[in-house]
């Protein structure tokens, strides 16, 4: 049923639709009016049962390993299981919808239609303007649910943040976690809440017009909990990555495996009304298949979405510009990338830490202000940390189509002691550079609490048992020894229950620190509403750099209409009237539309009159400038 049948019904009828474009999914359980239909892909057992509230019940076996049947009488609610031949031992369903006893417990069977949904006129979400925020939800609230959550939904929309960006919820062991060992891939983590939790989140964030895309992990599966291989030991192929064995997506007849993750990124749009997807670490993906997965996942997220739009976003280290390319060019058809190049820069410009994969940057305006125009700085130069080419050509892709940011879930952990950069970077220059990310023509994202400069760190942690615990305690020390200035450090216990704690937001901050959220409420108000930065340099924009100042124009329809940028990373300096960037518009000079060095927000003021004789930029400040035109 595509979303434009579905507004034409009555609203109850719309109300209680989960599906837009695709049918439901193959593998999992099915509530059929008369019982559940049941399916999994088992090709490693001739005989498989399902287990139904302690009752056996033989399932019949496709030739590609996927057993089926139907149960009558089975209603939302009922635990079951699968157990394979004469064996007493009953596994969760790899493709459960809800795992109230975590990984390690019975599947339950859940009834997608009866929530009540609210956003039936709801249109989805396109890159163009879009703010987005990285969110966790175990430790944006001190509840750390759903529930909690949805109660500051209000506070993002007043600052401007148009997009959540939710690291992952599918089911994870233990009492807490990043989300990203899931095992449960179809079940959102019962300690977040129940499924409909979930979607009553959704539907609240829509009702205040801000989207929800998700992080989905497609590279491995947690060490703790997964059972999936006991059902088909070919879906790791026989390669390792950083976390784990390496999916199977084209090693022999790998159609039911492509089938599960497929169907994944499409049921979480489907059932959950996401606004797209946000695909972890790509490069860990391998597949030499005529079409990549990644594609394949992208279409199909798209055609469970039908009229909706969807926006689809992935975090590639190797900045491979094949993904942003159309599937009709051996593409997979993705709409943005995060640039972890721009937060490289920033970074080092910020904390002057010139260590690990931030050896290769120098922090200067110049790369600022290219990251900016450019998306990748590295764009197959040789990285000299890596010791190998790294990137590929993008010169030619829209800004909005790389997502920038100061922060996020990873390099705040990578810290070592979790701190935030309004912790590490002087206040001043965090200013400047929160201006230029929020000003400039990329597709800006914030993490949690980086509006109000947040006081509490993030950490790593997961709570994970025995030698699985270790191993994290280990692979976390040793993760960190690339960064010379760790080695030795006293880490936080990664499994420890208080490094978690410890992460959790304290929205008090926000009151204290009044100041930071008008700052980025203001901006971002300026990059909504203002006619030319909203374009995002579509009209064009033109660049100049130094070792300490950049400026940035962005084109209006004329001359008067352009908007200047300006940085200034050092001391205060004379304006450099030998720039052209800096050329007045049609002869009538430029006005001062916004400074990060007003006192609104901690900063020591700008002089009035911009350009005069005397004139100068000061230092560690970013100035926003309009045309003037003498008509």
């Amino acid at each position: 049923m595509n979303h434009q049948a579905t507004c034409e019904q009555d609203t109850r009828d719309a109300a209680r639709s989960p599906t837009f474009g695709d049918p439901p999914m193959t593998y999992g359980a099915h509530l059929t009016g008369a019982g559940c239909r049941f399916r999994v892909w088992a090709p490693d057992h001739a005989a498989v049962s399902v287990v139904v509230d302690g009752q056996r019940h033989p399932l019949r076996r496709d030739a590609d390993g996927t057993h089926f049947g139907e149960v009558a009488g089975v209603a939302a609610g009922a635990r079951y299981g699968f157990a394979f031949g004469d064996g007493e031992q009953v596994l969760p369903d790899p493709a459960s919808r809800s795992q109230p006893d975590g990984p390690h417990g019975l599947s339950a069977v859940v009834d997608p239609t009866t929530f009540a949904w609210t956003d039936a006129t709801w249109r989805g979400i396109e890159l163009p303007g879009q703010v987005l925020m990285e969110v966790h939800i175990g430790t944006f609230t001190g509840a750390g649910t759903w529930a909690a959550a949805a109660e500051r939904l209000p506070d993002l929309v007043d600052v401007g943040v148009t997009v959540i960006e939710m690291m992952p919820v599918n089911d994870f062991p233990g009492r807490f976690g990043w989300g990203y060992d899931g095992v449960g891939l179809y079940a959102p983590v019962a300690l977040y809440g129940e499924p409909d939790d979930l979607r009553r989140f959704v539907d609240r964030a829509h009702a205040l017009g801000l989207g929800v895309i998700l992080d989905v992990v497609y590279n491995h599966l947690g060490p703790d909990g997964n059972y999936v291989p006991q059902f088909g030991k070919s879906i790791f192929n026989d390669r390792r990555n950083d976390w784990g064995d390496v999916l199977n997506f084209d090693a022999g007849d790998v159609a039911p495996i492509r089938r599960f993750f497929i169907d994944n990124a499409a049921y979480w749009i489907r059932e959950f009304h996401f606004d797209g997807l946000r695909l972890d670490a790509t490069q860990e993906i391998h597949d030499t298949s005529p079409v990549h997965i990644v594609a394949e996942i992208g279409a199909a997220a798209r055609a469970a979405a039908g009229e909706r739009s969807i926006i689809l976003v992935a975090e590639n280290e190797p900045q491979d510009s094949r993904l942003l390319a159309p599937m009709s060019q051996g593409g997979c058809g993705l709409d943005a990338l995060w640039n972890d190049d721009f937060h490289h820069a920033a970074h080092v410009a910020l904390t002057e830490r010139r260590e690990a994969y931030y050896s290769d940057y120098d922090g200067s305006a110049r790369e600022i202000a290219d990251s900016l125009a450019y998306g990748f700085l590295m764009q197959g130069q040789r990285s000299s940390w890596q010791k190998n080419p790294r990137g590929t050509p993008v010169l030619r892709t829209p800004p909005m189509r790389f997502v920038s940011f100061l922060e996020n879930h990873d390099q705040v952990a990578n810290s070592g002691d979790g701190r935030r950069l309004s912790d590490l970077a002087q206040p001043a220059r965090l200013r400047a550079f929160t201006a230029v990310m929020l000003l400039g023509p990329q597709t800006p994202m914030l993490w949690q609490g980086q509006e109000f400069a947040a006081s509490t760190p993030f950490l790593y942690f997961a709570d994970h048992p025995g030698a699985v615990g270790e191993g994290a305690r280990k692979g976390r020390r040793e993760f960190l020894t690339q960064f010379p200035s760790l080695i030795g450090a006293d880490l936080d216990d990664p499994v420890a229950e208080e490094t978690f704690r410890r992460s959790v937001l304290d929205w008090r901050d926000r009151d204290r620190n009044a100041h930071w959220v008008a700052l980025h409420r203001e901006l971002l108000r300026l990059r909504r509403e203002d006619p030319v930065l909203r374009l995002q340099g579509a009209a064009g924009l033109l660049t100049s750099a130094e070792r300490d100042l950049a400026i940035i124009r962005l084109l209006g329809e004329d001359a008067a209409d352009d908007r200047l940028i300006v940085v200034n990373l050092g001391v205060d300096a004379p304006v450099p009237i030998s720039t052209p960037l800096l050329a007045p518009p049609d002869r009538a000079g430029w006005r001062l539309l916004w400074s990060s060095e007003d006192p609104a927000y901690g900063g020591g003021g700008t002089p009035a009159e911009p350009f005069s004789a005397d004139w100068r930029f000061p230092g560690n400040s970013t100035l926003l400038f309009a045309g003037v035109s003498s008509r």
